[in-house]
Parts: structure tokens; sequence; C-alpha cells
């Protein structure tokens, strides 16, 4: 050979795998007529990948001063459908290939394959033998391990050449040729056989596809819908170049209808030589795959609900499910592949058609009626996914448990820490990130929103101009709402302690302490713009926490349980003075069921508008 074969191996097949040899091996033995090929394996232990070694026989033509010359000049191809690089996987994975070929009636060809191969050095031998064949001895493996037990396993090697070997190995069904490949293994002690023969590939139905990719080559469809035990339900959807058969994904592995063995196989000489030099990947563009995919798709769907009714009434209901969970989105749905495609992959498309149809809405400089009612549905389609939002947030909350850390809760209701400051002029871009309105919608009119910031940035906004003593403390949420701080006009101040669930009652009860100790700091500002300041804490009930807040405390009306008490905080001592501080003590799950009655009006609402369209 006049290439490095070292470099070359590395440039052409840095990315296989062990299979590939299996693959190749059957490749050049079927180019050479073959109809039956053996496949021995044998190792000591999976753990001692050195003692691997590999035997391909076959039957074919072997080795003649023809096919040598082309085996030990690279690219040397006769036609675009070879590509004259396929042995180099063998020295991705073993260092010296020993081969022994006889070709023509008693002539034998040895030769070594190696990084060192030359083409002069090979021996002739007479030998009193009349059948042909190739007979390849893979040893001295080259790796540190064996990437996957399955890779020598009968069973999943069977699986994998069929699955290479589709196409070819159902035309040579169709011209009455028989082709088995018997493949051994023996691991240690144990051994294991299969056997793989053309004639366990059913008959198929053929079809004729209409095809957008160009006026000459027709797409050529081969097809089996049969049903079988639910255990060995598969599906092969597949094009076929080159004699090879490259799997194409026309159905997620969540939607594949059980109880169906079946096989979709695109022909066409469209496909011919569009693969790569190591026969790893199609060199179709991404829109050609596409459209291949698509009429790929859209023939093999209509093939099942015709033969599997029940999958179209499936589907359906999979629809009806979309759309009632995500009615904003109804009309961007891909409806022909509900069923088919990943349902992630079925949102993510609709959701990314609907911000097309922002964009192109929001690029407009002028709209024309038409466009104008456009924005209105639009308008109304980015609500109802802000109230879905809310309704996945409430969800969270509801199902929250003792499992879960204040923490998580906490950031449920506003981002905190480093990013848990809001502000109304920023209002649209923290949409997401301050769920406030789970309190109380109001508090979505808030002006600045503190989340876990400490006491001493709160205090600057109620005072103006003064000196302030440092304080480090951190409330959990702090809401200005009503008025601009920065303006002279009164505002309200909310403050919010928050306890997980399933701590004790006196963690619970500390919640109280900590909204006086709160407004022991605030309130001595309370005269400056602040005309309002309410305190809240959130706990979980149960009936030992309500029996001890019943002493001080009243019941008020709520969806769930809320009380109310009001005392005299000491703010100074001289003088002595006290300030009446309200405080409101909330359980989380009344949290839960007002916030979740409030957006199911909305919810509700709107899934009836869009039902309606």
């Amino acid at each position: 050979m006049k290439v490095k074969l070292g470099q070359a191996v590395k440039m052409f097949f840095g990315n296989s795998s062990l299979e590939m040899i299996y693959f190749e091996a059957i490749s050049n033995a079927l180019d050479a007529d073959a109809t039956e090929i053996e496949i021995e394996i044998s190792i000591e232990a999976i753990n001692r990948p050195e003692t691997l070694e590999i035997k391909i026989c076959d039957n074919g033509l072997g080795f003649d001063d023809f096919r040598y010359k082309k085996f030990s000049n690279l690219f040397d191809v006769e036609e675009s459908s070879h590509k004259g690089l396929g042995r180099l996987v063998y020295l991705c994975y073993f260092d010296e290939i020993q081969v022994n070929s006889i070709y023509t009636p008693n002539k034998e060809r040895v030769f070594t394959f190696s990084q060192q191969f030359e083409e002069e050095k090979f021996s002739i031998n007479s030998i009193d033998k009349d059948s042909t064949g190739t007979t390849l001895l893979m040893k001295s493996y080259t790796l540190q391990k064996i990437a996957k037990s399955e890779y020598l396993q009968p069973k999943e090697i069977k699986n994998k050449i069929l699955e290479e070997f589709y196409s070819r190995l159902f035309q040579y069904k169709q011209q009455n040729k028989l082709v088995t490949v018997n493949i051994k293994s023996k691991i240690g002690t144990r051994e294991f056989k299969e056997t793989l023969s053309n004639s366990e590939i059913p008959n198929l139905l053929f079809t004729e596809l209409d095809s957008t990719l160009n006026l000459y080559d027709s797409l050529h469809l081969y097809y089996s819908i049969e049903p079988v035990d639910v255990n060995d339900t598969s599906l092969i959807s597949a094009i076929s170049v080159d004699n090879r058969t490259f799997k194409v994904e026309l159905i997620a592995d969540e939607n594949i209808p059980t109880g169906y063995k079946m096989i979709f196989l695109l022909i066409s000489d469209y496909f011919t030589g569009k693969v790569d030099a190591a026969r790893q990947n199609l060199t179709l563009t991404k829109t050609e795959l596409r459209e291949v995919q698509k009429i790929f798709r859209k023939k093999v769907t209509s093939l099942i609900e015709e033969k599997i009714p029940k999958i179209k009434n499936n589907n359906t209901k999979i629809k009806e499910g979309l759309i009632n969970r995500y009615p904003h989105l109804n009309g961007y749905f891909d409806t022909d592949h509900i069923g088919y495609l990943k349902r992630n992959d079925i949102l993510k498309n609709a959701q990314e058609e609907f911000f097309k149809a922002q964009k192109e809405l929001l690029d407009a400089n002028h709209l024309t009626n038409e466009q104008f009612e456009k924005s209105l549905e639009i308008s109304a389609r980015a609500l109802t996914e802000y109230i879905l939002f809310r309704q996945l947030t409430i969800k969270t909350l509801k199902e929250s448990t003792s499992e879960n850390s204040e923490a998580e809760l906490h950031s449920l209701i506003a981002t905190k820490g480093k990013e848990g400051k809001f502000e109304k002029s920023n209002l649209i871009n923290d949409i997401y990130k301050n769920n406030s309105w789970l309190l109380d919608d109001k508090f979505m009119t808030y002006e600045v929103t503190l989340s876990d910031r400490e006491m001493t940035e709160l205090v600057e906004h109620l005072v103006e101009g003064e000196d302030i003593e440092k304080d480090i403390d951190r409330p959990d949420f702090a809401f200005i709402f009503s008025n601009n701080p920065n303006e002279e006009k009164p505002f309200d101040v909310v403050i919010v302690e928050l306890k997980k669930r399933g701590v004790n009652l006196y963690e619970n009860l500390k919640t109280v302490n900590q909204l006086e100790t709160r407004a022991r700091n605030l309130m001595k500002y309370y005269n400056n713009k602040v005309q309002r300041i309410w305190y809240y804490g959130i706990i979980e009930f149960n009936d030992e926490v309500e029996l001890a807040l019943s002493s001080d405390f009243t019941e008020l009306y709520s969806t769930g349980k809320l009380y109310y008490n009001e005392k005299d905080v000491a703010i100074s001592i001289k003088p002595k003075r006290t300030v009446p501080v309200g405080m409101f003590i909330w359980d989380i799950d009344a949290i839960v069921e007002d916030a979740n009655a409030r957006n199911s009006t909305f919810l509700n609402f709107i899934k009836s508008k869009f039902s309606s369209q």
C-alpha cells in the first residue's frame, strides 16, 4: 500500500465500534458471492481482552490476483457504492489479521494484514481442495477493554447484522439466493451460538412513494406489519444505501405499537453513494434528510393506521390530551405526527411555531387588519402560556413534601440571593422568576421585591438621606408596593417568613418571634413613607400547631387555614413606645388551594375559548 495505514485508520475510523468488523467481513464475503459465513469468537474472559480472537470464514470466490490487487490499494473501487476503506477497521482492534484464501481450484493465497502490510509479501500454495473461500483470523487485540459485552454475544450480533444488511439479504431472498451466517462465541467455558438466514425475512409488500426529492429517482417502500407476542415487539425503519441499511427514526421508541413486528425499508437509486468513506454517517444534507423523513414517515404512519385501526384512535386521544393541557398551542401541533414523534418534540415544534408567529407580528412596522386579528390571538395564547406556567408551579408546590428543603420552596415563590431583587421596571423579564402571585395576586403590583436579601437593603428604600445601621438579617421575602418608594408617596410593605414542611412545633412557632423581630426593626420607619406593614408567616398546619395558635390568634376565612393576631410590639424603651402589629399565620396548603382557585378560573375560561376555535 502507498498509504500509512496507521494514519488512515485514525483518520477514517476514529469513532468505530467492534461490531463494524463483522459488517466489513460480511460485506466483503457477499461481494465475493459467498452464501455461507461462519463467525467464531473466543475469549478467556470479558475482563481479559488481550485473549480475544475472531475467526471469520466464507465460501466466496477468494483472493485471486485481481481481488488481491484491489485489496492492496486503498480507494481502488469499481463503482461509487464501494468506498475501498472498510478493511482498515480491522486494524482499529487487532494488530494482526492472518488471511488464508482459496481461489480457483487448488490455489491458496496466504498473507498477513497489519499496519506494516506490503502488497508483495504473500505466498501461493497448491492444495488439494476444490471449494473456494477465505478465512480471516484476527489476533492481538489492541485496546484496553471490550466496550460492550454485546459485541461478543451471538444473539446481539445477529440482530445487528440483520439491521445492517436487511436490504441486501431481502434482495437475495427475492432472487431465491439463500444466505446463512452462523455465529459462535466461547467466553471462558460458556458457549453460545445463533444462525441468521435470509429465509427468516418475511415477504415484504411493495408500494411506491410520491417523491419531491428529484424528477428521476423513484422511492420504493418495502414493508411488513405482523402481529407477534408483546415481548417480540420490534420496528425496523431504514433506508438502503449501497446495499447497507441505515436507520431512520420515524417512530419514537415510546410510541412503537406493542405486539407487532414492523419493517419499513426504503430503496432508491437516489441514495447511491450517499454515505461517508467509513460508512458510519449519511452524507445527505439536513434539508434532504428532513425531506426523506417527511415523505417516509407520512407513508409509514398511514400504513400503520390502516393495518392497526386502534392506533388512530389512540393518537386522537393523545391529541385531545395535548390540546387540553396546552390549549395555547392548539393549531400549532403537528397533528400528522402526534403519536409517532416524541411527545416532547411535538411540544417543542409547536412552541417554535408559536414563537415564530409572535416574532413575525412583533417585527411588523404596521399591522394590517388580518395581522391585528392575529395579534389578538397570539396575545391570548401568550397569556395562556403564562397561566399554564402558574398552574405547573402550583402543582409543584402542592406536591412538595418534608423531603423538600426550605430553599426549594423559597425558590418556587421567587429566585433568591444575588438574583433575588425584582423591580417593577423589569417586570416582564422577571415574570417567570417572581411568583409572588402564589401568596396573592395583588403582590404582583410590587414596586420592589427582595427575596432573601439583607434588611439594610429594604431600609434604604424606607428612608432617604439618613444614616442607617447595617442589618445583615434576611427576611425570606419583602415586598414594597402601592407606590414607588422613590416618590413622595406613602407605600405598603409586606414581610414574609417561610418554613418548610414537616418541621416541629417549636420551629413553626419560631416564625411568630421572627416576625416580631422584623416588626421591631421596621416599625421605627413607619412614620416616614410607610403607610402599612403586613407580616405573614407561612407554615404547615396540623392539630398541634392550630391548638397553639388558637390561644392568641383568630381564624380568618380562606380556602384553607389562616390565622390573624394584632399585637403591641415595643420598638423603644426610653421613651417606651409600642405599636400595634398585625400578623397572619398561613397554612402552606391554604396558599396552594387559594392560588389554584384563582388560577383555575382563568385557565378554564381560556380553555373554553380555544376549544371553540
